[in-house]
């Protein structure tokens, strides 16, 4: 471990950093009739941090294979679709869906719908049709925003879904030309450009975005993610780099007053989620930096652009981290520019996190802890700190309290683990449409994250259990429940429970035991396509196991998911 001289240090830059004055100086504010921690300078909006980019004008934004936009250009297409979005009846507080890849058209669309106050629904782009339908149905947008895939899901449930006024992204040729008045994105801006924009007044604890989260119930929850959230969790993610650069600057690593460098990163994560679009995307526009898009994910391809486009730094989920340093290209690849590989949406391993800091000259590991429920992080680590505490997620950032408790809610000794609960201005307002939701986690204030966390001598988190029946596929959350409910109505199926096994390039996979109703079967691959009706294809269970006894349950019934799941884990690493 490290010496008390490092902590200390760390401890220094934090309190100078964070001190009366000082650029994240923390003050105490009332959100929803809680007194909570918030940063005294942070923007007011999610517009105000947009606007604010227009001084980068001749800097690159987004670059797609062969596209290339500037701030100016972008500033020049965000205002013209916003001028169509209002012609189309958008109002402050309306809300404009989006479900597409990470095309270049997510973020004008997103940064279009906030710059007249509209309120941004991320859509889940894996999706089946009738979880797209269940979407819109819960968020009932007034446009939403949606390439030719999402489109042609759309197709079966046409009859099922509310009113709403379709702007199409790169559709083929039959829908550019208007089929099933579908309205072309291009078209649009056209329509747009010269349109005068109105003032909005925009109030900080009004949405910004909804984020939808896999639901315990088989429905995803649409978590309200407001404007002081997103500009809150903006500040944490600066701060965290500031922290990060005064530590180096005390250590005499950098010349005090060196100019920065402008930041590149490569968005490998989808932008429905807080990983890219909060915590990618904010600090980029934030900084005047570039936002390099993949089409997918392929670590032969992440090399080549991290050379051509001279990335700085590269989040992913960590299986994307490990598949970069060990493809065969890399060491014949230019990777000088990274300066930092990080992940997110899981715990990195700490085997990677030293093979990180061995592998890449240039660049540090670094990962945060985080939930769509509180708009990106909760705590953030990095460089020689992660590589000495590597199986921990670092301290919460300056805006949360934090408390560990047992399951009465009762606070634990320090030191002993139990269920993390945290409170601040990045908690979202709650889920949408889902009161019942709300109140259950959050109490007076405080998210109950669902982790069992611990927190060392030096304030540094470690999550220690998922106390959620959750399986985290590839940074993808996938409650069990809901993925049980769709198993549930297979007509042979009696039992089922399902649970998540470990797996070396995804941290976990999805596996269910089944035990079948008399004189009743099913083969694993009708079991898959059964399921795939009802879901996006990653919650589909990969492993099956078929028993010939009823499931193990407890005194009350319950299935005994621990005992069931060990059991086939340890099968399933000795096969």
């Amino acid at each position: 471990m490290g010496d008390k001289a490092m902590y200390d240090l760390y401890r220094q830059v934090w309190g100078e950093l964070t001190a009366p004055g000082a650029q994240f100086e923390v003050i105490t504010t009332e959100v929803r009739g809680q007194t909570v921690r918030a940063y005294k300078n942070a923007p007011a909006s999610v517009r105000d941090l947009w606007l604010s980019s227009v001084q980068f004008a001749d800097r690159d934004y987004i670059v797609y294979g062969d596209e290339r936009l500037t701030y100016a250009q972008t500033h020049e297409r965000v205002d013209a679709l916003a001028a169509w979005m209002i012609d189309q009846g958008v109002q402050p507080g309306d809300h404009v869906a989006i479900a597409m890849r990470n095309f270049p058209e997510w973020m004008q669309a997103y940064w279009a719908a906030l710059r007249i106050g509209g309120v941004v629904v991320g859509m889940n782009a894996w999706w089946v049709s009738h979880e797209m339908a269940y979407g819109l149905n819960d968020a009932k947008p007034k446009v939403l925003v949606l390439d030719q895939e999402r489109l042609d899901r759309l197709q079966d449930v046409k009859g099922e879904i509310p009113p709403t006024v379709m702007l199409g992204v790169r559709l083929n040729a039959q829908q550019n030309a208007g089929a099933n008045n579908i309205i072309d994105f291009e078209a649009a801006i056209a329509a747009g450009r010269g349109e005068p924009l109105p003032h909005v007044d925009i109030h900080p604890d009004s949405d910004a975005t909804i984020f939808y989260t896999s639901g315990t119930t088989g429905y995803p929850k649409g978590a309200q993610l407001t404007h002081r959230g997103c500009v809150s969790n903006l500040f944490s993610l600066m701060f965290a780099g500031a922290l990060t650069a005064g530590i180096n600057v005390k250590k005499g690593l950098v010349v005090p007053g060196a100019t920065p460098v402008i930041p590149s990163a490569l968005i490998t994560t989808p932008l429905f989620h807080v990983t890219a679009n909060n915590c990618a995307a904010y600090t980029l526009t934030a900084a005047g930096g570039k936002m390099v898009h993949m089409y997918r994910w392929e670590a032969g391809e992440a090399l080549r652009l991290i050379e051509k486009e001279r990335i700085s730094s590269m989040s992913g989920v960590p299986t994307m981290a490990r598949e970069l340093i060990n493809h065969p290209d890399f060491a014949k690849t230019d990777t000088s520019s990274l300066v930092a590989l990080s992940g997110g949406g899981a715990q990195l391993q700490p085997d990677l996190v030293h093979k990180i800091d061995n592998t890449v000259p240039t660049a540090r590991p670094g990962t945060g802890y985080g939930m769509t429920e509180t708009c990106g992080i909760i705590t953030s680590i990095g460089g020689d700190y992660f590589v000495d505490k590597a199986d921990s997620c670092g301290p919460a950032m300056p805006i949360y309290e934090t408390k560990i408790v047992d399951s009465d809610g009762k606070v634990v000794p320090k030191g002993s683990a139990g269920e993390l609960w945290v409170k601040g201005a990045q908690v979202i307002r709650g889920y949408l449409n889902r009161p019942e939701a709300t109140a259950s986690t959050i109490t007076d204030g405080w998210l109950h994250t669902g982790d069992g966390a611990r927190m060392d001598e030096d304030g540094f988190l470690y999550i220690v259990d998922r106390l959620k029946d959750m399986v985290i596929r590839g940074g993808e959350n996938i409650y069990c429940a809901e993925v049980e409910a769709a198993l549930f109505k297979h007509p042979a199926i009696a039992e089922v429970t399902v649970f998540g096994v470990p797996d070396e390039r995804l941290g976990e996979e999805v596996g269910a035991a089944v035990f079948f109703k008399a004189g009743e079967s099913a083969t694993e691959d009708e079991l898959r396509n059964h399921c795939a009706a009802f879901m996006a294809k990653h919650k589909v269970p990969r492993y099956f196991w078929f028993v010939q006894e009823p499931l193990p349950r407890n005194a009350s019934g319950k299935f005994l998911k621990r005992e069931v799941r060990d059991k086939f884990a340890k099968l399933l690493a000795e096969a």
